[in-house]
């Protein structure tokens, strides 16, 4: 009798008891919405419903392993933050055969203050509606302050990966894994937003790793734009902050880029006030691209301790600047403190049978530009200089040609996951790690030439893996002398303490 009583009481305290204390809440594949309380031993179903009825007091939805199907809407408005994370990092995959997770607002609709962490998203495959991630602006910016953290986004078949648009604000992309977008679309689509910031993730693309055919017909990784004008709230796309990422293994067509900011040929500046410091591009595919980095029509542009290495079969190595349709010319374009270095001196052909060439920058296209302190590096032989293009290295009145003493990206495993081995293809347990691996081709020896060259002034306050610079600063993604964050020590001496923390 009294182990039956002990039952029931430990029964009743399970059924009765309110959804998990501390503010932690449950999510499974084998949960219920209708009976569930949210708790670990009766989760919910879905995380829409966990959204729902979630307080608003910085709590944490744990979403169990498993493969949830369907539309997952991500809405509420979270002054005090929520975390909906896979409890097990990557191993809660969400899926659906039209757009995977969706956050819009509407004119009473507000979304705001959400954290998406940790989990694998894909399209279901062929067939799929468009985009596999939406967050959309409504126009009036009733979305806003949504971040996506740590997770893998890949295998997009219609459209974009993640597109961000239609007047949002505040949205962090930081740290995350993205692969094979669709088409002539992208990885990210930010389209008349502001105050974006996306950093220390990974862009590549592995067509034939999904099974899949690399037709060479995507569009860039990333690329800023307004596409709809007076329509929403913002007039061009701005204080857009692209920082830490790493770039590789172009599978797309050759008229795109890694990065490109402007598209749509507007009357008016498709972006500006981008800040694009600290990335690693790297050249280790055959594929023939545009360039590494591209603008069109938008203005106040600042490109500085970006690393761009290897063989990059491409139009132009560096850069493409010009307008299309009824584009205004660039104006205020600007490259401090950059490294373009390809060891095998084929900078920017694309074929044997093509002519080198450094940037693609038609005269009268671009009103001003800065091109100062950075490093060129074409295996010995000449940096490529054309006098039909606004831009060369000889523009630059500090620049430094040199052998920068970089490992060549060649033989590089695609970090992609395996979800059956649960480990990225590289060997990495996490997608940080498989960041930090890759930034050993922005690493020089202790005695390269880049390693406090830098022109303070214009330098970007921290490196590729965070860790703050100090003066004086080095050319590229990397400080050589910095510590990064992941290894700091305990004790640190006094005059770090003195260090602003970026």
């Amino acid at each position: 009798m009294i182990k039956q009583n002990s039952v029931f009481l430990f029964l009743s305290f399970l059924l009765f008891t309110p959804i998990a204390s501390a503010g932690t809440y449950h999510v499974s594949v084998n949960g219920s919405d209708s009976t569930g309380f949210g708790s670990e031993f009766f989760p919910w179903a879905s995380i829409t419903h966990a959204l729902d009825n979630t307080p608003n007091n910085g709590s944490v939805i744990e979403v169990h392993p498993g493969t949830y199907n369907g539309r997952i809407r991500i809405r509420g408005y979270f002054t005090h933050g929520v975390t909906v994370r896979s409890q097990t990092p990557y191993a809660a995959k969400l899926r659906h055969t039209e757009t995977v997770i969706t956050a819009y607002g509407g004119s009473t609709i507000l979304t705001s203050g959400i954290t998406l962490e940790g989990f694998d998203i894909a399209h279901e495959g062929v067939g799929a509606g468009a985009l596999v991630v939406h967050i959309d602006g409504n126009g009036n910016n009733s979305v806003n302050n949504i971040t996506l953290k740590n997770n893998i986004l890949h295998d997009s078949y219609n459209n974009d990966i993640l597109k961000i648009n239609n007047g949002c604000t505040n949205i962090v992309v930081s740290g995350n894994m993205f692969y094979n977008q669709t088409g002539s679309d992208e990885h990210i689509d930010l389209n008349s937003v502001s105050n974006v910031t996306v950093e220390d993730n990974i862009f590549f693309n592995d067509f034939e790793g999904s099974g899949r055919v690399n037709e060479n017909n995507t569009s860039s990784f990333i690329v800023i734009k307004d596409s709809n004008g007076m329509e929403d709230l913002f007039m061009g796309s701005r204080d857009i902050i692209v920082r830490r990422n790493i770039f590789l293994n172009w599978q797309g067509s050759d008229g795109n880029n890694f990065l490109l900011i402007g598209e749509d040929g507007q009357g008016f500046y498709e972006a500006y006030d981008v800040l694009v410091e600290n990335n690693l591009m790297l050249g280790n595919s055959s594929n023939v691209m545009r360039s590494a980095f591209g603008v069109k029509g938008c203005r106040d542009i600042t490109f500085r301790n970006n690393t761009i290495s290897g063989n990059l079969p491409s139009h132009a190595y560096a850069m493409r600047l010009n307008r299309e349709g009824i584009n205004l010319p660039n104006m205020n374009i600007r490259f401090y403190n950059n490294v373009w270095t390809d060891e095998t001196g084929t900078m920017g052909a694309e074929n044997a049978q093509s002519s080198n060439d450094f940037s693609d920058t038609p005269i009268g296209e671009t009103n001003f530009f800065s091109l100062t302190n950075n490093l060129y590096w074409n295996g010995g032989s000449a940096i490529p200089e054309d006098i039909r293009d606004l831009v060369n290295y000889t523009n630059d009145p500090a620049r430094l040609v040199v052998d920068p003493q970089l490992p060549p990206p060649l033989s590089i495993t695609l970090p992609r996951w395996q979800e059956v081995q649960g480990v990225f293809a590289d060997g990495s347990s996490s997608i940080r790690a498989a960041f930090l691996n890759l930034t050993r081709f922005a690493l020089p020896t202790a005695d390269s030439a880049l390693i406090d060259a830098a022109n303070d002034s214009f330098a970007a306050a921290d490196d590729i893996l965070g860790a703050v610079r100090l003066s004086p600063t080095s050319l590229g993604a990397y400080e050589l002398e910095a510590l990064p964050p992941e290894v700091q020590p305990v004790s640190i001496s006094p005059i770090f303490l003195l260090l602003p923390n970026d």
